[in-house]
C-alpha cells in the first residue's frame, strides 16, 4: 500500500513538473454518455491566470474505469459564439494538474472537462470561464535629458514588480515609421540609458518596455523625445594676407558660442586637398611663418566648443600666399671699355631698392671663379678687374627690402682681346636684339655677346 502510495504521488508530482504535461490530442473515441463516471471538479484553488498562462487543479479521480480527461477550449474573440472544440487529451486518471500555455494576454477563453472510459465518456464538466491577465504596464515615469553631445539619457522609476528582469530600450526618429529595439539593460533597479554616436542637432524618440522573468513584454511607456546638441557656428570673415615676406597672416571673427572652447587652423597646398591641422588657438589670428617666397596656401578655421563638437569648415577656404620674388632687372646695355667692363641694367620693379651682379670668370676650359657684388645705388656696374683672353658672365639681380631676391636678368657674355691694349670703345646696347657683338676691330679685339640669345624686347 505505501508502494502504490510513493507510485502515485510520483506520478501526479511528474505531471506537476511537467505542466501536467500537455499530452499529444487525440480526438474521443465515441459519443457514449456514461452518467456514472465522474465529473471533474476544480478545487478551491483551482484556478491560476497569469497573462500567457492558466492553471488548473481539479479533485482526484478514483474511480478505475477513467482512463484519461478530454479538455474543451474556445476564445469568444476568435470564435465569436461558436461552440467548445476539443483541444487536448490527458491520458492519466491520476493527473490533477493542467496548465495551457497557448493563450494570449487579457483574452477571454472558456474551458470544460470530461472524463472518459474505454467505451463511453462522462457528463461535461461546467464551463469555466477565464480572462487572461493583461499586459503589465511600463515603468510609471520616464524622462530624458537633451542638448547633449551626440548623446541621449534616459531615465525611469525602476519598476516595484520583483519579477521583472530587464528593461528593453526602443528608438526611432522622425524618419522612420517603426520603433527599434536599440538596448537591453538588465536589473530590475537599474534607471537610465545612456545612447551613443548619434547624429548633432537630431530628433530621437524613446521608449521603454518591461520584461519578466518568463519574457512578457510589457506595454511600451509614454513616449519622450531628445534633441541631440547642434555644431557651433561656422567661422566667418577669414582673411589671408598675400603681401607679407616669409609670413601669412591669417584673420577671422571671433566666435559667439556661448560654450566656445578654441580654434583648429587647418592648411592644404590646394583649395580641394587635404587639410592638415597646423595650430589649435585661443585668439582669432595666426601668423604662419614660411621661408619660401609667393608659396601659397589654402587655410579653413573651425570653432571647438567644450563637448568637443567642431564646426563645419569644408566650404569655408581662404587663400594665402607669402610675398613673391621681384622682378628681374633687364640688362640694356653692356660695354667693353678697353681697361674695363661696363654694364647696365633697368630697374623693372618698384619693389627693387638694391641689386647684386654675379660675375663668372672663365679660364681655359674647366676654370671658373664666381664672385658677387651688391650694388645699393644705381643700375650701373663698372668691372676694372678684368683680364684679357677671358670670358666674363654677368647676371643682375634685384632685392626688395626684405631682401627677397628676384630671379636673374638674363646673362651677358663678354669676351676680353689677347691683350691689355686700350681699344676703341665699342658700346652693346641693343634693346630689341637677340644677339649683341662687338664690331670687328683692328687686333687686339675684344668679344662681347649674350650668353644665350640675349632678348631684350621684354625689358
Amino acid at each position: 500500500m505505501k508502494l502504490w502510495t510513493l507510485a502515485t504521488s510520483l506520478t501526479v508530482s511528474l505531471l506537476i513538473l511537467s505542466g501536467c504535461g500537455t499530452p499529444t490530442p487525440s480526438a474521443p473515441a465515441s459519443a457514449v454518455i456514461d452518467k456514472t463516471l465522474p465529473t471533474v471538479t476544480l478545487t478551491k484553488s483551482g484556478l491560476i491566470v497569469g497573462m500567457k498562462s492558466v492553471a488548473f487543479e481539479w479533485h482526484s479521480i478514483v474511480d478505475p474505469k477513467v482512463e484519461g480527461i478530454y479538455i474543451y477550449k474556445k476564445s469568444p474573440k476568435k470564435e465569436g459564439k461558436s461552440k467548445l472544440k476539443y483541444y487536448t487529451t490527458i491520458k492519466n486518471r491520476f493527473a490533477t494538474h493542467y496548465l495551457d500555455e497557448n493563450v494570449m494576454p487579457n483574452t477571454k477563453y472558456t474551458y470544460a472537462f470530461q472524463t472518459y472510459s474505454a467505451k463511453a465518456e462522462g457528463v461535461l464538466s461546467h464551463s469555466i470561464v477565464v480572462t487572461t491577465l493583461p499586459v503589465l504596464k511600463s515603468v510609471s515615469w520616464i524622462h530624458s535629458i537633451t542638448d547633449m553631445p551626440r548623446v541621449a539619457k534616459i531615465l525611469w522609476r525602476p519598476d516595484p514588480n520583483k519579477i521583472v528582469k530587464a528593461y528593453i530600450i526602443e528608438r526611432k526618429d522622425l524618419e522612420e515609421n517603426k520603433w527599434k529595439k536599440i538596448a537591453t539593460v538588465e536589473g530590475r533597479l537599474n534607471a537610465e540609458y545612456i545612447d551613443t554616436g548619434l547624429k548633432d542637432n537630431y530628433v530621437y524618440m524613446y521608449r521603454v518596455c518591461v520584461l519578466t522573468y518568463n519574457n512578457i513584454l510589457s506595454t511600451p511607456s509614454k513616449t519622450v523625445k531628445v534633441v541631440t546638441k547642434p555644431l557651433p557656428n561656422s567661422i566667418e570673415n577669414i582673411t589671408a594676407t598675400r603681401n607679407k615676406a616669409h609670413k601669412i597672416n591669417i584673420t577671422w571673427s571671433k566666435s559667439k558660442q556661448k560654450d566656445f572652447a578654441l580654434y583648429y587652423l587647418y592648411r592644404a597646398d590646394k583649395i580641394d586637398g587635404k587639410y592638415v591641422l597646423i595650430a589649435k588657438l585661443y585668439n582669432n589670428h595666426f601668423t604662419d611663418k614660411i621661408e619660401k617666397d609667393g608659396k601659397v596656401y589654402y587655410y579653413r578655421v573651425s570653432a571647438v566648443d567644450k563637448d568637443g563638437l567642431e564646426s563645419p569648415d569644408k566650404k569655408n577656404s581662404i587663400q594665402g600666399m607669402t610675398l613673391g620674388a621681384p622682378r628681374a632687372p633687364g640688362i640694356i646695355e653692356a660695354k667693353f671699355l678697353g681697361n674695363s667692363i661696363k654694364i647696365k641694367w633697368s630697374k623693372t620693379d618698384p619693389r627693387s631698392v638694391k641689386f647684386m651682379v654675379r660675375k663668372k670668370h672663365k679660364q681655359g676650359w674647366f676654370k671658373e671663379d664666381v664672385e658677387e657684388y651688391d650694388i645699393n645705388n644705381g643700375t650701373t656696374f663698372i668691372d676694372k678687374k678684368i683680364e684679357p683672353n677671358s670670358i666674363y658672365t654677368y647676371t643682375v639681380y634685384a632685392l626688395d627690402k626684405n631682401s627677397i631676391i628676384s630671379a636673374p636678368s638674363v646673362e651677358v657674355k663678354v669676351v676680353t682681346p689677347e691683350s691689355d691694349k686700350v681699344i676703341p670703345e665699342k658700346i652693346l646696347k641693343n634693346d630689341f636684339a637677340k644677339k649683341v657683338s662687338v664690331p670687328k676691330v683692328v687686333e687686339p679685339k675684344a668679344v662681347i655677346s649674350p650668353s644665350d640669345d640675349l632678348d631684350l624686347s621684354g625689358l
